[in-house]
């Protein structure tokens, strides 16, 4: 029997695929703590700064529209800076991570000249880290929005299906723009407009419905509406989410995953000549 195990064990271990597992677990193992170590070095409360600019900026959504936007969220304003909380942290999420990931290659240039490692382990450590920052800050508060405006635990569990969709979405776009950066470094000003442009065509301050209904599928093609409205269904109005959000979140997420996969892949070996 030990034997038997022995063998086994040393079969998985001679497989590629595992052993590069379990090198990017290694890896990241490392690359991740090493991230908020170096984020929140001397900072009094860490992680839970990612707060901050949501809370915040509810806050201000909520004095300035909230009376105006009330009706679309049950004539409630505490409903609409519920809202307003949701779609901030999605994105926030989004924001931090793919702004992350861009740099993430060139940052470690020096480092990637001495010791060879698999470049994608660097914009997939960015996303990692914010991932890490979003469960440890963000989501116990949006569990507590859920628990208030559901009482049921159920939907807490549910908002892993619209977060995990989000996931995807951000590191298929990391992948993709920290390569395209290595070629273009003009490109993180470029970005700084389509995240504005992904913000404020995400109905994160106002309701998806405003929007004139020739324009809704245009606003739609930003990956980022289904995960935001999918978020609010289970935690606002206690529903499982419209089966068309959730297969739109997913299937964005894994299309953009894949391109922006296999467009890094095919580009990388030209980035140590670059760097």
């Amino acid at each position: 029997m030990i034997l038997s195990k022995k063998n086994t064990l040393n079969t998985i271990e001679k497989l590629p695929l595992w052993h590069e597992i379990i090198r990017y677990w290694e890896l990241l193992s490392v690359l991740v703590p090493q991230s908020l170590n170096t984020r929140y070095r001397g900072s009094f409360l860490g992680v839970y700064w990612s707060l901050l600019n949501p809370i915040i900026m509810t806050i201000l959504y909520t004095v300035i529209f909230g009376a105006t936007f009330a009706s679309y969220f049950g004539n409630s304003i505490i409903n609409y800076m519920f809202a307003a909380f949701t779609g901030l942290l999605v994105i926030n999420f989004y924001n931090s991570s793919t702004t992350q990931a861009l740099s993430s290659i060139v940052v470690n240039g020096d480092l990637l000249n001495k010791i060879k490692l698999p470049l994608p382990v660097f914009p997939l450590s960015m996303i990692a880290a914010n991932v890490f920052q979003f469960v440890v800050g963000s989501l116990p508060l949006l569990i507590i929005v859920t628990l208030i405006k559901t009482h049921n635990i159920f939907f807490a569990f549910l908002l892993l299906f619209p977060f995990i969709a989000l996931v995807l979405v951000c590191t298929g776009i990391g992948l993709f723009l920290s390569a395209l950066f290595v070629f273009f470094r003009d490109l993180g000003y470029f970005y700084e407009i389509t995240t504005f442009i992904v913000w404020i065509t995400s109905p994160v301050f106002y309701p998806a419905e405003i929007v004139p209904q020739r324009v809704q599928p245009f606003l739609y093609l930003n990956p980022l509406v289904p995960i935001i409205e999918s978020i609010r269904q289970i935690s606002l109005e206690g529903t499982f989410p419209e089966i068309s959000h959730l297969m739109k979140g997913f299937f964005s997420g894994i299309i953009i995953l894949t391109l922006g996969w296999l467009f890094f892949r095919r580009v990388q070996s030209s980035f140590m000549d670059l760097l």
